[in-house]
């Protein structure tokens, strides 16, 4: 299997991008959500580049894909978590659309980048 440079993956530069959108919404948030709804939306959009980055250590496409799949997993959990916290009004109509659309894509790019990783092997 050819080994990626995770530094140089769209899908883990657009992730980071995230990560710091991420941490820009939950420094604004309630104190009382520091260890609630907070602390998850930053583990799981640490996870998404984390697991990108990992997976391109792996000598098998079966284990890369495992990790890419994982980081789309944390993906969909972190667009869950802005849905909650829109809903709880943490954060406003524009952030959460502008949001909203960065994560479908990245995770569209993401599921596209798995589809060819495997097909690549095949």
């Amino acid at each position: 299997m050819k080994r990626h440079n995770f530094k140089k993956l769209h899908i883990w530069q657009e992730s980071m991008d995230l990560v710091s959108l991420n941490y820009q919404f939950t420094s604004e948030f309630p104190s009382f959500e520091k260890f609630g709804i907070a602390n998850q939306m930053n583990r799981s959009s640490v996870s998404i580049p984390s697991n990108i980055a990992e997976g391109t250590s792996k000598r098998t496409v079966k284990h890369f894909t495992r990790f890419l799949e994982d980081s789309l997993g944390s993906a969909f959990e972190w667009e869950t978590q802005l849905i909650i916290c829109h809903n709880l009004g943490y954060v406003s109509g524009e952030k959460f659309k502008d949001a909203e659309q960065r994560i479908k894509k990245l995770q569209g790019k993401i599921s596209n980048f798995i589809d060819k990783v495997c097909t690549s092997e095949s």
